[in-house]
């Protein structure tokens, strides 16, 4: 193995005088003017945790310059820490500084994970020459793709009282939950014990306005002509992202090259991935870790070192299997052999709760009567998560939830065969309101014949952003209205003898703010009404889940 040496805390310069904190590791031949390639990670969360320092030590030892750097107003860097909105400049200024180094071949690849995962996005788009190659992991999406709600949802503020000030904060040692029960949501970082002009100042623009294009990436793959490597789990709480940003690279990249040369890793994790082969009671086997570090090492060593063996001529896609619990390549994703089926909602109006007579099935429904109930605010459904950003939601059991009667509950016979469910899943609902806003959630499950009802993936539509994020305009009360929504992807088999399970609420709390259903402003209202909720399924109004079935 290798001989390494470090160098701690390295200043490097900006273009405008501020200067970034980096810890360099070198394979020791560097010293004797040696050159290698470079990966660069940049980081808000410290640079010298345990987990960047074993990276740096396993990519130094095989062959690279390992550059690990803090964030403007972060760590060590100088200069004042604004969430994304230097990162872009930034992470050119210090790709470039990177290839112009003696030990530097002048060839860079990004590295990072969530927050290192967008901004690697943002610097891609500034086109700095010497960046040859990233992987992005659990990359968040542009701002309301995970949270189309008009906010940045309640658990985003306990991100930013981690990030508050230069080091990580211990956000453990708050009680969050009754913190994300505060109204008005303007103030609710204060009732955590501080102040964050960020949190305030994000409340101010609850539509897709210009405040938020310096952060957005996915409507610009036209712009990025890099092969990259993408990697999520199912489970990720930011997971929507990562294939959209595969899709989008694969159809929009900007060229046929960086078109051809994208790369899907999705495995049965969360946002922390391959970190462990169970999630909450769900053991997806031995199968569900793999030595990432090699994989990544194969994609660096192909694009950074001109040490191919093979990784760009493999399926572009290697997805997890969950319920068979078996990794399977693939030439795409979505993948091209699917089969949209519309599973359509029945009832004879009593679906609330897990006890009622719900149904899913392929017939189209004709005369129905339609499903009511009533959403209150002060008493929202609950959505099954930790009360930290650490990780929003898994492989949970919602048969509790499920007992409630603002929860209507829609599940198939118990099934015949194996049905594979892979891609994206939406709900089309017909639905209306004595409320002039509400909300909508949409739950896929596997209802397992002992009764544990297993959450799969699941989505919301805000009422007044019915039509997208660049504007918001209120419902008529009692009016029916179409709404579509994004269940995220999943990647699932269902055996036979389970049960394909949709929940439907109006609430999913903490993970969504509450819609307190009067219209007023969302960082400013305090005042709660109840709405009387009602879901059409008939001839005119086919509510239905859309599942991504693949042939046998």
């Amino acid at each position: 193995m290798t001989t390494i040496s470090a160098q701690y805390n390295t200043r490097v310069a900006m273009r405008d005088g501020v200067t970034l904190s980096a810890d360099i590791f070198f394979p020791e031949a560097a010293k004797r003017g040696e050159r290698f390639p470079v990966i660069l990670v940049r980081t808000p969360y410290n640079k010298n945790q345990k987990m960047y320092i074993d990276a740096a030590r396993y990519f130094a030892q095989r062959g690279y310059v390992y550059v690990t750097m803090d964030v403007r107003g972060r760590g060590d860097s100088d200069g004042e820490f604004v969430p994304y909105v230097n990162d872009g400049r930034d992470g050119y200024d210090a790709i470039e500084w990177c290839a112009a180094q003696s030990w530097s071949t002048g060839h860079v690849g990004t590295l990072g994970a969530s927050y290192l995962g967008r901004i690697q996005w943002l610097a891609a788009l500034t086109q700095p020459p010497s960046l040859k190659t990233m992987i992005v992991m659990v990359t968040p999406s542009d701002p309301f793709v995970e949270m189309p709600i008009g906010t940045q949802g309640l658990q985003h503020l306990c991100w930013l009282y981690l990030v508050n000030g230069r080091l990580r904060q211990l956000m453990e040692e708050i009680n969050w939950n009754p913190i994300y029960e505060h109204l008005p949501l303007l103030t609710m970082d204060e009732r955590a014990g501080f102040y964050s002009a960020k949190w305030r100042e994000e409340l101010q623009h609850p539509t897709r306005d210009e405040y938020w294009e310096r952060l957005c990436y996915q409507n610009k793959f036209e712009q990025i002509n890099l092969p990259v490597m993408h990697i999520s789990g199912w489970y990720d709480d930011q997971q929507v992202g990562t294939p959209l940003n595969f899709i989008g690279m694969t159809t929009r990249g900007a060229t046929d090259f960086a078109r051809k040369h994208q790369k899907l890793l999705m495995g049965p994790w969360g946002h922390a991935v391959n970190a462990a082969q169970k999630i909450g009671e769900v053991d997806f086997g031995a199968n569900a870790l793999i030595d990432l570090r090699a994989y990544e090492l194969r994609w660096f060593d192909a694009w950074l070192n001109e040490k191919d063996d093979g990784i760009t001529r493999e399926p572009a896609a290697r997805i997890f299997v969950m319920g068979k619990n078996e990794w399977r390549d693939e030439n795409e994703f979505p993948l091209a052999r699917t089969q949209y089926t519309n599973y359509y909602f029945h009832s004879q109006g009593n679906a609330n709760s897990r006890y009622g007579d719900g149904t899913l099935s392929l017939e189209m429904p004709r005369q129905e009567k339609p499903d009511t109930y009533a959403y209150d605010p002060a008493r929202p459904t609950p959505y099954v998560t930790d009360a930290t950003s650490s990780q929003i939601g898994g492989p949970d059991d919602y048969s509790a939830i499920q007992q409630r009667g603002d929860v209507l509950v829609y599940v198939t016979p118990p099934l015949e065969a194996d049905v594979e469910v892979i891609g994206p899943v939406r709900v089309v609902l017909y639905a209306s309101s004595s409320a002039v806003d509400t909300d909508f959630t949409a739950l896929l499950f596997d209802l397992h014949p002992n009764g544990f009802a297993q959450r799969l993936c699941d989505g919301i539509v805000r009422a007044r952003y019915r039509d997208g994020m660049d504007s918001a305009s209120l419902i008529e009360p009692h009016k029916i209205y179409r709404y579509e929504i994004d269940v995220w992807n999943t990647c699932h088999v269902f055996f036979a003898g389970h049960r394909i399970g949709v929940q439907i609420a109006s609430a999913a709390f903490p993970k969504y703010d509450r819609n307190l259903n009067t219209g007023q402003d969302l960082a400013a209202g305090t005042r709660m009404e109840i709405a009387q909720q009602t879901i059409y399924h008939d001839a005119e109004h086919p509510s239905a889940v859309i599942l991504p079935i693949i042939p046998n």
